[in-house]
């Protein structure tokens, strides 16, 4: 490293320590100055040479916000790849190109907010597109090689400092900043943590962003689990971020704290080292950080705690040794290298579903209709970047069959709107208009992006234009002219064709027709208001005004009747259906139903109907219950970036034989669904792991054009692992990658366990004949469960059953070992009471927070009825007494029945009056007798809240 001048301060001089230099720089900052650097936008320290930086560089799928970059396939997509080699080679370009970027435009952050660990629980959640799988040691495993690409291999200087989004139990859009995610203890340590846990104990993580959500009664941002779990798995020291707005959400919709002083200071102590909040200005954080100082809900030595997580970061980035720092001429850029990694990204995302009588692949010379509202769309989502290269599935296949025998069918419907007065809504002509797509020069905060206002707005007359309508479900439409121009309102409340794309924090290009006697109000989603008709042309009306337009929809066409003339005349039709990323399911939106949009099945029953040899091309954010038992050949894929349209081409022709396998359970109907707010996976027997139904398609399926055999498994107890082996073998005419799965599966278990659980997987490429041993050490850890009874992790003993396959149903070989481990021992309630929380069932229950600072309570949902079970409960030689530790007002019931039958020990309790509040607990003591060991069920009912039981006598 490069000495640092002699009269460099410390900070500066790369021989000394990261921990030194740190301590340096804080003791030269005055309060203020540190105080300062506690927001996303911290200034620069000018008399010290400090410059200013920011935190938060969207980086999901590729460098987002900042204008032209190399776009991958969504995260869910990276996710069904089940590969984190290549994976790792996507963190590694995104991170070279945000290096690149930020050279010439230093607005591009370092510090970047990716990837998104949130376990894809449910597939009605509107950010489903970004995460990776809903099992958490898949997501941990991707997770993990994209933070270790995003990082870098120096084991100094950091490419870039990844953060970990979002902490913790988040899958709702709905009321997202206002509800809170009831977790228990299991499904807490077994499901939720651990996808953060094994991706921070890798050690290529900078830092974690809370999620808005409540968990447990508690907002994340003030969550204890950040000293409690998240500070203990590393000893680097890592920088939480807050989300944007939620620091002023503490008061402003949670109402969780009077002051935003106290919100402030409670989120500071809990962890929080960066506030990202009233954009870029950071007056309004930092006046309110001074204020809990003056108030003394704060000292100095918080913010200093805080501060050197800041600075350790900087330095890690190579900030202060620019000679140093192996990164600073980092150029690669939208290079070939890169470019051939978004294409074979995207052809590795592609989930084969089905392939009834081998009708894929498409042989050479047939003759396609490539049909469907996304047949030639190359979508984009909110975290996505501009892209430089587009390639559609049409374009895809008119490269790779000729495009004289592609046929396209868009299958929209092509519409006019006549007027009350009999005239039609036209779209003028641009005349010297120009300008690009919407945040294609960058921007730090795309939500802020304003429609275009130097085109005309629509007018009325004669002959209108005819429009292309798409129903995107729900009644939410989108309308285009003829130019590709989507209909758009921008801040004036004109009506325009104006808009690439439909898009933006609020979607200004989606409208609803209202029936409204024998015509319809068009009303424009993004602002409310009905579309109306003045002198100067169309317009929303004004707030408050009832100025509606009742409009006749005239139908020159149905897209249906287009898609099955040019279904019928093909050999084979591609029917390419899914979602725009920005309309129903998306960030602030979630999902309704699972079921494919009514225009869309449309369309997909016309060409059936008109050309049985019928492929369904799903391009998507999430999984669709589409109607599979009527299609031979069905395929998925997430929107693949740049490349999407190039890479589904070449797997339906076989250039490339499909390997992608589903990261989440496809369900086959919305009735197979849990409550959405519901994230007790054990309890309502969610995900892969616990759901006992029949999906559509099972966790981790998808098909090959080659086969495999799967011979020879083996398995021991060797040490502190089970060492697994067996052979794979290409039995097919491709070479083609087979993803081998390993499932555990407990025989007899003392708890609820999952009917099979992923330990190992590995993506291989086998030619025609080849084989390849595959081997696994898997840690005896990976078998434990989280013991309530205990308060902590164990490894049950007795028999375990491995399962090794193609899917998690898919399983060709079978073994049992007999795993060591640690007997169960019954709860010692009489030496150390009952912990609401820890309760082994529960119907009915919420746990709720104790107090605000930390601790946990459990309380009827919406103040009914709660059943509360707890088992094997030792209550020795016996006890007279039972004291239960409670707030608020309401009934609870404890009854201990032995096993062998007699009476049963029981007890009512209730406060005589209501507590002061929800964390104002007071005791009550009833008689309980009771001995030995028994189960001990209690009742809530009310608005009560327990905490505790206690035995004595």
């Amino acid at each position: 490293m490069t000495a640092a001048m002699p009269d460099a301060p410390s900070f500066r001089d790369s021989r000394l320590p990261f921990a030194k230099r740190v301590e340096d720089l804080l003791g030269r900052l005055t309060l203020d100055e540190k105080i300062s650097l506690l927001h996303q936008f911290a200034p620069a320290v000018e008399r010290l040479g400090v410059a200013a930086f920011r935190t938060g560089q969207e980086a999901l799928h590729g460098v987002a916000w900042m204008g032209p970059a190399t776009v991958f396939p969504q995260a869910v997509g990276l996710g069904a790849t089940w590969n984190t080699d290549l994976v790792r080679r996507v963190g590694e370009a995104v991170s070279r190109e945000a290096r690149a970027m930020r050279a010439r435009d230093d607005r591009v952050g370092l510090n970047v907010w990716a990837p998104t660990v949130n376990l894809l629980r449910h597939p009605l959640w509107g950010r489903n597109e970004e995460g990776y799988s809903e099992d958490p040691g898949l997501t941990s495993a991707i997770a993990t090689a994209y933070t270790r690409g995003l990082r870098g291999d120096h084991p100094v200087y950091w490419r870039t400092a990844p953060v970990l989004k979002h902490w913790l139990a988040h899958n709702n859009e709905t009321g997202r900043d206002v509800t809170s995610s009831s977790v228990p203890p299991r499904v807490l340590h077994e499901y939720d943590l651990r996808a953060f846990r094994e991706t921070v104990e890798a050690g290529a993580t900078a830092g974690v962003m809370p999620a808005y959500n409540l968990v447990n009664g508690r907002p994340n941002h003030v969550s204890p689990y950040l000293a409690e779990h998240l500070r203990t798995w590393t000893d680097e020291p890592l920088l939480v971020c807050s989300d944007a707005g939620a620091p002023s959400n503490l008061v402003d919709s949670e109402h969780y704290f009077d002051t935003h002083e106290e919100a402030v200071a409670a989120a500071l102590r809990a962890g929080v080292d960066s506030f990202t909040d009233h954009g870029t200005d950071s007056s309004v954080t930092t006046g309110r950080i001074a204020g809990a100082l003056e108030r003394g809900l704060l000292t100095e030595a918080d913010v200093d705690r805080a501060v050197r997580r800041h600075l350790s970061v900087r330095l890690r980035l190579g900030e202060f040794d620019p000679e140093d720092d192996p990164h600073a001429r980092t150029a690669e850029f939208d290079t070939p290298s890169h470019r051939r990694l978004a294409q074979e990204a995207a052809e590795q995302a592609v989930v084969l579903l089905k392939n009834d009588d081998g009708l894929l692949p498409l042989p050479p010379g047939t003759r396609i209709a490539v049909v469907g509202l996304l047949a030639d769309e190359c979508k984009l989502d909110w975290y996505s970047g501009t892209l430089i290269h587009r390639s559609t599935p049409l374009q895809g296949l008119r490269g790779r069959f000729g495009a004289e025998r592609v046929e396209f069918a868009e299958g929209v419907d092509r519409v006019r709107l006549r007027t009350g007065s009999g005239a039609f809504l036209r779209v003028p002509e641009a005349g010297g208009a120009s300008g690009g797509a919407r945040g294609a020069e960058g921007a730090l905060d795309p939500a802020l992006l304003a429609g275009r206002t130097d085109l005309p707005p629509l007018v009325t007359g004669p002959d209108g234009t005819v429009l292309d309508l798409v129903d995107w479900g729900g009644g939410v439409l989108t309308l285009r002219a003829p130019d590709g121009r989507y209909l758009s309102v921008a801040e004036d409340g004109r009506v325009r064709a104006s808009a690439e794309q439909p898009g933006g924090w609020v979607v200004r290009e989606t409208f609803r027709l209202e029936p409204r006697g024998d015509a319809h109000l068009l009303r424009h989603l993004g602002t409310g208001r009905h579309v109306c008709v003045d002198a100067d042309g169309v317009r929303v009306a004004a707030e408050g005004e009832s100025a509606a337009e009742p409009f006749e929809l005239v139908v020159e066409e149905r897209g249906e009747d287009a898609v099955a003339r040019a279904a019928a005349r093909a050999d084979a039709v591609v029917v390419v259906a899914g979602n725009d990323p920005h309309i129903n399911g998306r960030e602030t939106e979630d999902r309704t139903t699972l079921r494919l949009p009514g225009h869309q099945r449309r369309l997909l029953r016309a060409a059936r109907a008109a050309n049985p040899r019928t492929v369904l091309a799903l391009v998507s954010s999430y999984p669709y219950a589409v109607p599979a038992e009527a299609l031979p050949a069905v395929l998925w894929t997430a929107h693949g970036g740049q490349a999407a349209g190039t890479a589904l081409a070449r797997v339906l022709a076989g250039d490339v034989s499909p390997a992608g396998r589903l990261p989440q359970t496809w369900y086959a109907d919305d009735a197979d669904l849990p409550g959405l707010l519901d994230y007790d996976v054990i309890g309502s027997r969610q995900t892969y792991l616990y759901f006992e139904g029949t999906p559509l398609f099972p966790f981790g399926h998808g098909l090959s054009y080659a086969s495999f055999s799967y011979t020879g498994l083996t398995a021991a107890v060797t040490g502190g692992s089970v060492r697994v082996s067996c052979t794979v073998a290409n039995t097919g005419d491709v070479t083609a990658d087979e993803v081998v799965q390993l499932y555990t599966r407990a025989v007899d278990p003392p708890v609820v366990r999952p009917r099979r659980e992923l330990a190992a997987h590995r993506r291989v490429r086998l030619a025609p004949g080849e084989k390849s041993e595959q081997v696994f050490e898997v840690p005896l850890s990976a078998f434990g469960f989280w013991d309530v009874a205990r308060a902590g992790e164990r490894v049950a003993p007795g028999p375990c059953e491995l399962l090794v396959g193609a899917s998690s149903e898919d399983v060709r070989l079978r073994t049992v070992v007999l795993l060591p481990g640690e007997p169960g021992a019954p709860r010692p309630v009489r030496a150390s009471g009952l912990s609401a929380p820890d309760f082994d069932e529960h119907a009915g229950a919420e746990i709720v927070d104790r107090a605000k600072a930390s601790g946990d309570a459990v309380a009827p949902a919406a103040g009914g009825r709660a059943e509360l079970l707890y088992r094997d409960c030792d209550f020795g030689e016996g006890v007279t007494s039972v004291t239960v530790t409670v707030a608020g007002a309401g009934t609870l019931d404890v009854t201990a029945a032995p096993s062998s039958g007699g009476p049963a020990a029981t007890a009512t309790l209730s406060p005589a009056v209501p507590t002061a509040g929800p964390y104002d607990y007071t005791t009550l003591t009833a008689p309980f007798t009771a001995t030995g060991v028994r189960d001990v069920r209690v009742t809530l009912r009310g608005r009560l809240r327990l905490a505790g039981m206690d035995f004595t006598g």
